[in-house]
């Protein structure tokens, strides 16, 4: 027996649609990864760099790390856009089901009873 309920509205199949994506986000870290100019080296180091409560924070990435670190970032940044989307369309399934009920409300009652 199927118990989920079944999307009504365009808002909602898309919202759905969204929040799938976000199950299938791999490892993400928040933040960015900066190159940094070392002294007496031609390879610049890399540094992770993050707000917390306030204050900057970094963290220095080994450069074995760097690939998997700078895919992480891109994680995070899809992570949130995803997030965007998905309150977006929460926000407008509220503003249909305002709308809705308003419209519902000025309706005659003849129309509205089968």
């Amino acid at each position: 027996m199927n118990t989920a309920k079944e999307a009504k509205n365009r808002h909602e199949a898309g919202r759905d649609a969204l929040i799938r994506k976000i199950g299938t986000t791999g490892p993400f870290v928040e933040g960015s990864l900066n190159a940094v100019k070392r002294r007496g080296c031609r390879e610049p180091g890399w540094q992770l760099t993050w707000k917390q409560a306030g204050k900057t924070r970094t963290v220095y990435v080994p450069m074995d790390l760097v690939p998997e670190v700078k895919e992480w970032v891109a994680q995070h940044r899809k992570l949130k856009s995803l997030i965007r989307k998905v309150t977006a369309k929460s926000l407008a399934i509220i503003r249909n089901h305002t709308a809705r009920r308003r419209a519902a409300a000025r309706a005659p009652a003849s129309i509205t009873k089968p």
